[in-house]
This record gives C-alpha cells, structure tokens and sequence, in this order.
C-alpha cells in the first residue's frame, strides 16, 4: 500500500472508529471496526470522496416507482418497467427509484423478509443491474425494522442466532408516553417465544418490528446488505423512515443523536466504497427536524422535501401563495455537496406532519376535508393522551388537483397539475416523480377495496399495453399531461440556473403568483420563474421584476420574446412563465 493509500486508510479508520465510540461507548470499538472494514472490503481498496462535491445538476431527474407498477402477461415486471422506461421515458428521467423490490409481508414491501434477494414475482438481481446500467438506481435500505416473518424474527422466537438479540424488548410497564408515533396501534407487541412471553417494540405495524441497532451485530448485518447493492449497481441508497431508529427509554424515540451519528457512519462507509454513491434520508417530520439530517453535509447528500407537497397543495386549492413563499424564504439554501429531493407526490401519499408549524390546524383540516371531498382518504397517527391528529392524505395527486376550496371540481384540473410539476422542475433542489404523476392516474377504488389499506388508491398497477394505448390516444388526458411534463423537463435539463444548488430568492408580486428568481453559479443566466397559482387571470407589470435592460428576455416556455420592459403580462390560470437572459 502506498503512503498516500496508508495514509487514506488510517483517516478513514480514524473517522470509523470516531463513529463507534460514539455509538457503543461502553464497548471495545476495535474488534467492531475490523469487521466493517472487512464486510464493506474497505480493507482492499478505497475510494476518496471530494468533500462539497455536487454529484447531481440540472439534468438529473428521478422517477418512483414499485417493480411492478406497470405489467404485461408472461414477462417478469422489473423487465416490463426497464422496457417502458427505455422506450417512454430514456428522454426526460436518469435516475429510477424502484421501491422496496424484497420478499415481504406486508405495507407493499416495507415489511422486508430478505434483504438480500429480489421478490421472484418481480424479477431477479440480473434484472435490477439490467436497470442499474442504463439509470441511477435508488433503492430502500428498511433499516428501522423488518417482517415479523423474516428468519431473523423466526430466530428471535426461537432465541436462535442470528437474531435472537437483533430487536428490542422493553417491559410493558416502562413509562412510553413520550415515544413519537406515526401511527395508532398499540406501540408493543407481545410475542411467545422458547422462552417465555416477550414484548417488541413496532413503531409502524405489529407486521414491521424495529431492530435494535444498540446491537452492534445489527449494524454488521446492514453492512453486509449495504455491500451486496453497492455491488448490484445500486448508487443512492434511501434510509426509509430513519428517524425512528435508535431508541432510549425516557425520550422521544425519534431524532436521537445515535440516529444522526448512524446517518453519518453510514456516510461514511458507502461513499468510500463509491464516491459517487449519494444517501437520501426518509424523514417525514416537521421541517425544522428534517433539515437537521443534513448535518454539516456529512450526514445525508440529499433530504426530502416534505413540506413542499401539503404547501403546493393548499396553495393551489386556495389561490394563495402567501405561506409558500413564508415557508420558502425560511429555507437554508443546501450547501455545495447537498440538496433537496423535491416531490408532489409518492407511493405513501401527501404526509401533514412537514407542515406542522406552516399551516393552522384549521387551515389543514379544511385541506384534508376538500381531499375527501375529491374522494381521497386520511391515515391518522396517534397524539399523547389517547388523541388522533390527520398523519397523510391518501390520494392521487391528479384527483387531488381537480378543484378549489371555493368552487370545488373545476375544468382545469390538467393545467393545475400541470403547474404544480412546473413550479417542482423551478425549484432549487432534484426533482422526483411518482411515475402515477407522470401518467395522470386518478384514484384506484377497485385496488383500494381490494386490500382495504389506504394507500392503495394511490398505488395502481398498469397493464402495459392499456397504458401505452392511453399515451398514444391524443385526446387523453394520460397523452396530454406526459406529452407536456416531457417539454417542460425538456426545457429545465438545458438551464444551467436550474442546478439544483443554483442560486433562489423568493419574489413578491402578488399571493396569486409564487414567484422566484434562479441564477447559474456563473451569474451567466438568470430564469425569474411566474406561476399563477389560481383559477383567475393575474397581470404582472414587467417592471416589478427588475430585469436588466441590456440582456435579451424571453419566455423559455411559451418563446415569447420581452423587449419592451415596461409592458404588462398576463398570466392566465395556472399558466407559467420561465423568463430568462439566455
């Protein structure tokens, strides 16, 4: 090994070994490092990561996805989805989330039996590096727990290892009251085990029980998974609901700072395994929270934007930008080396929790009533004194946009959806599409009856060739809304003031219209992006954007050109404008 790779392994042994006295501080660090550094092969080679590095930029666009959302008779549904990919969607996204893709037990793959084998019914590894060949794959690490029917469990009832000390067991009568849940069953679960009755800790379901990553041989088991995908091709990996990880009797159970010490020794593992793998944390908690994972920037490379789907939402149902843009000026802008993952969208539905603190509770439960309305269902999580609070609004997006507070189902709900995607492709940060956005799909009440959960409306599984048949058909509505998401991701990939770290300052021109202003690193483009956000013609004088009259104005969207500076524009409802020098 030469003096320069020497002196990388012994910082990196530092940083490791930083990590795990932090975490097991009543335990011999040394022997637990050995292993890491032999499981992840970091022992045999390492790659340096440039710190601050962006390893995204205005090209990057990412679809979500379940391996079989889209299906065709006597073809496994990961080479169905590759295909469709390949012949629909090579030209506007690069990156594919394919949602947990594992045998499971339930919460339509959340509830992971085997880490380490493709579901038969979908495909096999050969099919997810197929994919990890021609996109960025993204996959679920489901590291806050596992199915009640995975061996290790099995091996918990049977106090067999491994597994047998992989998961929690408070006693019934410890003081829980101020554990954070996100959902209304009881927090524990009585199991009969060889030895006796136990008790499990499940956060999510009594299907989904937490591991115990006070365990260090728990954090081994996730490196050697961790391993076996970075192998697979797999470069960004999402911590599914990972503030919920690490538990200590007496707090909240949520956010702790061996959780954040995790994100980070996870960081550290993967990106010197790749240094152009990327970690995106799952945090769908009040906004102030979820920022925190960032860290400084040696936590995760990218953060879900929660609170931008209910905001987006209530601002376009009312006509009003106003806490949009209160929410937008408080943002921090992601330093170099991080960003933010935008979504309307996802496979969990519209989460409330990110807008806590943003919205009055009345303005969201008036929100949640009008989603019923439009035929969309509520999950509710459970609030200390046996209380119930809305946690998600489960619905399709397209139904979610068909109307108003003040006037219900309109006739423009296309041009409304339409304009919630447009502001999400302005924004700083990555775009991500639910791929049922990308198609339009409205609610599914057969697939809802079906399983009874509801998440289901939003979960629909596409017949390859009616699906196909429905974009090709102009006069639908599936061919115009992806025909012109496709021209406007078009547009976006080409500017490079849509970097998502470029530059953002929030405009004010008006509630009606959620104005922002990006500038490319070089200060060589400005785009100052206009959505009206109503149902109702808004002007805007030229003149209150303060362009620089020596530069050439134009619209990137319409074409329209802007030579008269002091002229007055009119945007019609939900109508966008991208007006840029260049």
């Amino acid at each position: 090994m030469s003096s320069v790779s020497h002196s990388a392994a012994e910082t990196l042994r530092h940083r490791l070994l930083g990590h795990l006295q932090t975490l097991y501080p009543e335990l011999e660090a040394a022997p637990i490092l050995q292993q890491l550094l032999a499981i992840m092969r970091l022992d045999q080679a390492i790659q340096q990561p440039v710190p601050h590095s962006n390893l995204w930029d205005q090209r990057d666009i990412f679809a979500i996805c379940y391996g079989d959302s889209i299906r065709s008779p006597g073809e496994k549904p990961l080479q169905t989805l590759h295909r469709f990919f390949n012949r629909h969607l090579r030209d506007a996204v690069n990156g594919i989330h394919i949602l947990p893709f594992f045998p499971w037990s339930s919460d339509d793959g959340f509830a992971v039996i085997d880490y380490t084998s493709v579901n038969e019914s979908l495909g096999d590894w050969s099919d997810m590096q197929a994919i990890a060949a021609d996109y960025k794959l993204m996959a679920d690490l489901v590291i806050n727990h596992c199915s009640a029917r995975s061996r290790w469990f099995e091996n918990f009832k049977a106090r067999l290892d491994p597994g047998k000390d992989y998961f929690l067991e408070p006693d019934p009568q410890a003081d829980l009251s101020q554990v954070v849940r996100p959902r209304t069953s009881p927090l524990l679960r009585e199991v009969q085990t060889l030895e006796g009755k136990r008790h499990v800790w499940c956060t999510f379901s009594h299907d989904q029980v937490d591991l115990n990553f006070a365990n260090p041989a728990v954090l081994l088991e996730f490196a050697r998974i961790v391993r076996q995908y970075l192998d697979a091709g797999i470069q960004v990996f999402r911590l599914d609901a990972i503030a919920f990880l690490w538990k200590q009797q007496g707090t909240s159970c949520i956010n702790l700072p061996q959780t954040h010490e995790m994100v980070r020794l996870l960081r550290t593992l993967i990106e010197h395994c790749n240094a152009g793998a990327v970690i995106i944390t799952e945090t769908n908690i009040p906004n102030r929270e979820n920022l925190a994972y960032f860290g400084n920037a040696n936590e995760a490379h990218v953060i879900y934007n929660f609170s931008l789907p209910p905001l987006l939402l209530q601002a376009l149902t009312c006509g009003s930008a106003r806490h949009l843009k209160t929410w937008m000026m408080s943002m921090p802008p992601a330093q170099n080396g991080t960003a933010y993952l935008n979504f309307l969208a996802s496979h969990d539905g519209i989460g409330l929790r990110p807008a806590e603190g943003l919205l009055s509770t009345m303005e969201i439960d008036q929100m949640v009533e009008l989603m019923q309305r439009f035929g969309g269902r509520v999950s509710w999580r459970a609030l200390e004194g046996g209380q119930n609070r809305p946690y998600e609004i489960n619905i399709a997006l397209f139904d979610a946009l068909k109307g108003t507070q003040a006037r219900g189902e309109d006739g423009l709900q296309i041009a409304r959806f339409i304009c919630a995607h447009t502001i999400m492709l302005a924004l700083e940060g990555i775009p991500a599409f639910y791929i049922h956005s990308l198609f339009a799909t409205a609610n599914d009440y057969q697939r809802l009856e079906h399983t009874s959960q509801n998440r289901s409306i939003n979960r629909h599984q596409w017949d390859v060739d009616a699906l196909e048949a429905a974009l090709v058909e102009p006069g639908s509505h599936h061919h115009r809304v992806l025909r012109a998401l496709k021209a406007i991701i078009d547009i976006r990939r080409q500017q490079p003031a849509f970097h998502p770290n470029a530059t953002q300052f929030t405009m004010h021109v008006g509630d009606a219209i959620f104005g922002f202003w990006r500038q490319s690193s070089d200060r060589g483009q400005s785009i100052f992006c206009l959505h009206n956000i109503s149902d109702t013609a808004q002007c805007v004088p030229l003149a209150d954007i303060n362009l620089i009259e020596l530069d050439d104005w134009h619209d990137l969207i319409s074409g329209e050109q802007y030579a008269d500076l002091q002229q007055q524009i009119t945007l019609q409802p939900y109508q966008c404008m991208w007006i840029s020098n260049r």
